[in-house]
């Protein structure tokens, strides 16, 4: 038997897609009509679904546009749309305004696409990566349904969430990151320059030197002497590690890393489930199948531990186990994040229950990401203030020793 992607109207007056398997297109359609839908369209399996439609026909070799370039084209969009100004002419109108060279391009390709016949979603799709795939999977949702404006509508709440989340991740992690490198620069600037220039000083003392003088001048004449090779080290070694990182290997053994580590391994596994569920749940309102939506939506797993620990749900929902039992099988995605999505499944509402998962997890990683920075901020002051009160002891000791020895010595009568 084979799998057809069937596009249906329910007694309710809802249109809905839905997956059936038969040994072909019209034993699909008499079991349906048998059960009281109406049937639009029955997709024989050549592809997968629109998942298999989705996929880029450029390989992904062109970045992507801006997320704020990218909300502010669709904002428009769906304006344009819902004002009832065709799909040719709403593309062009915003090519001719689009402040990015790079939208601009791809948007002039998509509308040679779509004069030369082709749908808008196959337009977007044909540009490779540089459209995300739950974007053309909603955009073919909207044009078999009928409501392209309503589908832009929600794929637009979702990337506004999204990008509202990245904000404030990178504000949250500025001031740390500024702290540290500021840190840094003025323990470099005392070992290179200031300790260097008093141990000159320290030669004419005549008497044995504090042994944390001893350690700190040791380490900054080394350091000061061969800081024209240790500097380029040190760069080539962050930018090898960088590149090393960015190899599958290397993103593997990272994000595997970065799960370890207290708080931060939580705060990645609470964005990781509020993205996915949020996907989801965009996907399953344009009407797409549970399979496909799953198969788009676990693309917004970016961690490669996770993403490689989920690997086998989507052949488990395939097999007809419940989705909630797929997911427990991926062990990562927490308890209660189970419990809800099975009431939802159970209860007939899973899209709504993916929207209140999305929206639970996204509150507790702004707690998990408070309390990260909170860390954070405190154990950078404590590390960086120790080295550099260790610096100013091991300076400002054999000169408070000096002074006791003068003053403490025989007065003359």
């Amino acid at each position: 038997m084979a799998e057809f992607i069937c596009r249906l109207g329910t007694p309710a007056g809802e249109v809905v897609t839905r997956t059936i398997e038969a040994v072909g297109v019209a034993e699909a359609r008499v079991r349906l009509e048998s059960e009281g839908f109406r049937v639009f369209s029955v997709t024989p399996p050549k592809a997968r679904g629109i998942a298999a439609l989705t996929r880029g026909g450029k390989g992904g070799t062109t970045p992507r546009i801006k997320a704020g370039d990218f909300l502010l084209f669709n904002q428009q969009l769906a304006a344009l749309l819902r004002a009832g100004i065709p799909i040719l002419q709403s593309i062009a109108m915003l090519r001719r305004r689009a402040s990015s060279a790079r939208l601009r391009g791809m948007l002039g390709d998509v509308e040679d696409k779509i004069r030369g016949g082709m749908a808008l979603s196959s337009a977007f799709a044909e540009q490779g990566s540089v459209f995300p795939r739950i974007y053309t999977a909603s955009i073919l949702a909207g044009e078999r349904s009928g409501a392209l404006d309503e589908v832009l509508n929600r794929y637009n709440a979702y990337m506004r969430r999204g990008v509202e989340i990245r904000r404030k991740i990178r504000g949250a992690l500025a001031y740390p990151l500024f702290l540290l490198i500021a840190s840094f620069g003025m323990v470099t600037f005392l070992t290179t320059y200031v300790v260097p220039r008093m141990a000159r000083l320290f030669e004419g003392f005549g008497r044995n030197l504090p042994a944390i003088t001893l350690v700190v001048v040791s380490l900054s004449n080394w350091m000061a002497a061969n800081i024209w090779w240790f500097a380029p080290l040190i760069l080539i070694s962050v930018v090898a590690f960088w590149f090393w990182s960015k190899t599958p290997h290397g993103r593997l053994a990272v994000d595997r890393a970065v799960l370890k580590i207290p708080i931060a391994g939580q705060l990645v596994i609470q964005l990781s489930v509020a993205q996915v569920t949020r996907s989801l749940s965009t996907l399953l309102a344009g009407g797409i199948t549970l399979v496909d939506s799953w198969e788009i939506a676990s693309e917004a797993i970016t961690n490669k531990e996770l993403r490689a620990r989920s690997t086998r749900i989507l052949p488990m929902i395939r097999e007809g186990r419940s989705f909630t039992e797929s997911l427990e099988s991926a062990n990562w995605i927490p308890e209660l994040g189970l419990d809800m999505i099975g009431v939802g499944e159970r209860s007939g509402s899973l899209r709504e229950m993916l929207d209140e998962v999305a929206t639970f997890y996204d509150a507790e990683s702004e707690v998990r990401l408070e309390q990260l920075t909170t860390v954070l901020e405190p154990a950078i002051l404590l590390v960086m203030g120790g080295v550099v009160i260790t610096i100013l002891l091991a300076i400002y000791l054999p000169i408070i020793q000096s002074i006791s020895n003068v003053s403490g010595g025989p007065t003359s009568r």
